[in-house]
């Protein structure tokens, strides 16, 4: 019986069980760091399965190793989730993990319990083939992705010094292959104004004018942004989140403003220019220099569920990898080995760990996960065990087909 073979009957026979962990890891609520319980659960799963190589490492993030060889194969999923929201928009207990009629049922599932699960089916599958080949592959369930996507990962890479050859994401891809998606950043841009009696506006400089010509200003730098050289990221984008202003009371002028902004990059936009750029627009659009705009891009800092604090800018590089790049081509000749037709080869729209691995520190990734990333963040929440099926084979069945180009 060929590798494909036996990885895709045992992704079968493993089939309701991969469902059933998906179900035990939606009930456990877990959202950016306070992870614990869940990070507990994988860890005990895993050692119950017989996957020994298991560790929590400073962050509180889950990584799981699978041979021994010298080259390194990352495969990540974060178990982190956002909230739930207004409860009342979701059919379904959004924690119950219902599985009915191939679907399981959850915030998580696919966003992204769903590919934590098929991970877990994967080290079965590649313990079950004694796997011993030139990769040792490690699996990582991530911490903290939904507040700060890729800490976790630059914290594996630059503390704890795992630095893999190659990275799979398990973020959702309706089991497409993913090998791109834009950046991002935040942006704080504070203006001033001078303040006076409320009765007498004329002797003050209003910051709320200045910052409402400013956010006008947004609008329109968004829609002249252009797309990267050859169309596959497609255009950076720039949201006002948030709007801040203060005076001295209710009865004055105000003379502070502050704007927060959401940022998405694509290919060839970086930090530093996308600051610039607000900065000459904001001036043009209130009539001064640009020295009189303050315009910095924040920190993040949190305590995970170990206590242990972390920290680092809010910028997540862009990044994309070659169609013809040899994880991309081994990706597809994977795919085509269990399936027999190519998969579809696109992009995230949304941001990933990625952004640390292969943004920040060039290592090659592609992404394949299941379920859909419309699902993220929304309310009932779903995702396919078709998918989880399939994930599972697919991540077994890489290593093998990467061997042949190492």
């Amino acid at each position: 019986m060929s590798t494909s073979s036996e990885i895709l009957n045992r992704a079968k026979t493993y089939r309701d069980e991969t469902a059933r962990v998906l179900s035990d890891l939606v009930k456990i609520k877990s959202y950016s760091g306070q992870e614990e319980n869940v990070c507990r659960a994988i860890e005990k799963v895993c050692r119950s399965y017989g996957l020994d190589d298991v560790r929590i490492d400073g962050l509180g993030s889950v990584v799981l190793r699978v041979g021994h060889g010298p080259k390194i194969l990352a495969i990540d999923g974060h178990v982190d989730t956002v909230e739930t929201g207004d409860v009342s928009q979701w059919k379904r207990d959004p924690f119950s993990g219902e599985i009915e009629n191939g679907i399981v049922y959850g915030r998580g599932t696919s966003d992204q319990k769903g590919g934590a699960a098929a991970m877990i089916t994967a080290a079965r599958i590649l313990r079950d083939l004694d796997y011993s080949g030139a990769f040792s592959v490690y699996f990582t369930f991530t911490v903290m992705e939904e507040d700060c996507d890729g800490m976790c990962w630059k914290y594996l890479i630059e503390e704890e010094k795992l630095i893999p050859d190659f990275v799979v994401s398990t973020e959702p891809t309706s089991c497409r292959l993913y090998r791109g998606h834009r950046g991002r950043m935040e942006m704080v841009a504070r203006l001033r104004g001078v303040s006076s009696h409320g009765s007498a506006p004329e002797r003050g400089v209003s910051a709320a004018y200045k910052a409402a010509r400013a956010i006008l200003a947004m609008e329109e730098l968004n829609a002249s942004l252009k797309p990267d050289d050859d169309g596959f990221l497609g255009k950076g984008t720039i949201v006002v989140s948030q709007v801040d202003i203060h005076g001295p009371s209710q009865c004055a002028v105000p003379d502070e403003a502050m704007i927060y902004l959401d940022r998405r990059l694509t290919w060839g936009e970086t930090a530093d220019s996308a600051i610039a750029q607000v900065k000459s627009v904001m001036a043009a659009a209130i009539g001064e220099d640009e020295s009189s705009i303050d315009v910095q891009m924040p920190n993040y800092t949190k305590r995970g569920w170990k206590n242990a604090d972390y920290a680092q800018e809010l910028y997540f590089p862009t990044w994309k990898v070659p169609a013809d790049h040899d994880l991309v081509v081994q990706g597809v000749e994977a795919y085509t080995a269990l399936f027999g037709k190519d998969p579809v080869v696109d992009k995230w729209t949304f941001s990933t760990n990625l952004v640390a691995t292969t943004g920040r520190h060039k290592i090659p990734a592609i992404g394949f996960g299941p379920g859909d990333e419309n699902q993220a963040h929304a309310p009932n929440e779903i995702t396919r065990v078709d998918d989880l099926e399939i994930c599972s084979a697919f991540y077994a069945m890489l290593p093998y087909e990467l061997e042949k180009k190492v």
